[in-house]
C-alpha cells in the first residue's frame, strides 16, 4: 500500500551561507531516513561536497541532471548548476541569494512536472532573496503563485496547528488586510486542509482577537465587533464549527488551545510567537491549500551559528515526516473521493 511507496522528496537548500545544508545533511546522513523517502537535493555535487566536508558530515550521494534520473536507496543531488559558489557562513550576500532562487525554482519546476512528489525547502533570507525575477516576500507567496490553490501559512506540530490570516505584512498595515472573503477564505482552506491532509472529519477551528482582549467591546479597537464576529457567526450558523474571537493573550496559558483542532491567528506574531515557544524544534511550516504538498522547518538561516556544525536539524526532519505524511493522506483521501464519485456514477 502506500506505506510501502517510496515517497521522492525534493529539497532546496535555502541560503548556501545558513545553516539549510547542514540540517539536511544531519538529517540523511541517518540512513533509517531512506527508508522512508527518496532524498532529492537541488544544488550541485560540488557545493554539496563543501558542505560535508567542511561541516564534517559523513554522507554519500548520487549526482544526477534530472530529477527524473534519481535512485531509491540514495541521496540524490540534482546539478543545477556549475558554478562554483563562494560561501561565507554567517553572511547575507546576493550571492548567497540567486543560488538560493535558482534551487528552489528548479525544485518547484521538478514538483509541477511531478518529478518529485513533494517539496521540503530549507531556510532562506528574505532580503537577498530581492531580484528582478523574484520579487516576493518569501517561500509561501512565490508557491502560490506557482502552484494551483489559494495559499495559507500553516504552522504545525503533534497538538498544535496555528495559520494566519495575514502572514508577512506589517502589524500596522494587518488590521485593514483583514475583511470577511479573507476570514471565510482562510477558514475554509484550514477546513479542507485538516480534513484532506490530516484525516480530521469535523475540524473546529478558534479564531483570536485582532486587537487585545479581543478590543473589550469596542473600547480598544472595533475591528473585532464589526469584522471578525459577524463572519464567525455567519459561518458558524452555516454550520461550520468556527469559534471565537478570543484574546489571545491568555489562550495559550491557558490551555485553550487544546480544545481545537487548528487556531487562526490574525497577524504574523500573534500565531509565531506561542507557536514557536511551545513548539520549537518540533514544528513545522505548512503551506496549505495548495496542488501539491511543501514543508519547511521552523527557523530560519541561523548565521550566527552557520557552518559551526551546531545547528539542531531537528525541525527539518520533522519537515520531511511532516511531508510524507500529508502526501500519504492527501493521496489516500483522493482515492477514497475517487470511489465516491465512480460509486455515484455507477447509480446514475
Amino acid at each position: 500500500m502506500l506505506e510501502n511507496v517510496k515517497i521522492r522528496l525534493g529539497i532546496s537548500v535555502g541560503d548556501l551561507n545558513g545553516i539549510g545544508c547542514e540540517v539536511i545533511l544531519k538529517t540523511f546522513a541517518d540512513s533509517r531516513m531512506l527508508d522512508f523517502c527518496t532524498p532529492i537535493i537541488f544544488a550541485s555535487n560540488k557545493t554539496i561536497s563543501f558542505q560535508k566536508n567542511t561541516l564534517g558530515i559523513e554522507v554519500k550521494y548520487n549526482g544526477i541532471n534530472e530529477a527524473s534520473k534519481a535512485i531509491d536507496g540514495k541521496i540524490n543531488v540534482v546539478n543545477v548548476w556549475k558554478e562554483v559558489p563562494n560561501i561565507q557562513f554567517g553572511e547575507a550576500t546576493e550571492e548567497a541569494g540567486r543560488f538560493a532562487i535558482k534551487s528552489l525554482k528548479k525544485a518547484v519546476e521538478a514538483l509541477k512536472n511531478d518529478e518529485i512528489d513533494v517539496l521540503v525547502t530549507a531556510p532562506i533570507n528574505k532580503n537577498n532573496i530581492q531580484a528582478e525575477d523574484f520579487d516576493f516576500p518569501g517561500h509561501t507567496d512565490y508557491l502560490a503563485q506557482e502552484l494551483q490553490g489559494e495559499s495559507l501559512m500553516f504552522m504545525v506540530a503533534d497538538k498544535l496547528k496555528i495559520g494566519l490570516l495575514t502572514d508577512h505584512v506589517a502589524v500596522k498595515d494587518a488590521p485593514a488586510a483583514i475583511n470577511p472573503i479573507l476570514i471565510r477564505t482562510k477558514v475554509r482552506i484550514i477546513e479542507k486542509s485538516l480534513l484532506m491532509d490530516f484525516g480530521i472529519r469535523r475540524p473546529k477551528v478558534a479564531l483570536l482577537g485582532i486587537n487585545p482582549h479581543s478590543g473589550d467591546n469596542g473600547v480598544i479597537g472595533k475591528e473585532d465587533n464589526e469584522v471578525l464576529k459577524p463572519v464567525i457567526k455567519e459561518m458558524s450558523d452555516a454550520g461550520h464549527l468556527v469559534f471565537g474571537p478570543y484574546s489571545a493573550d491568555s489562550f495559550f496559558g491557558s490551555d485553550m488551545y487544546m480544545k481545537f483542532d487548528a487556531i487562526l491567528a490574525a497577524y504574523h506574531d500573534q500565531g509565531l510567537i506561542p507557536f514557536k515557544t511551545l513548539s520549537f524544534g518540533k514544528g513545522v511550516n505548512f503551506t496549505a491549500g495548495l496542488s501539491k504538498v511543501r514543508t519547511s522547518p521552523d527557523h530560519g538561516t541561523a548565521y550566527e551559528i552557520a557552518g559551526k556544525g551546531k545547528a539542531d536539524h531537528s525541525s527539518f526532519k520533522e519537515a520531511v515526516f511532516t511531508a510524507i505524511e500529508i502526501y500519504r493522506n492527501r493521496t489516500e483521501h483522493q482515492g477514497l473521493t475517487d470511489n465516491v464519485l465512480q460509486k455515484q456514477r455507477t447509480r446514475r
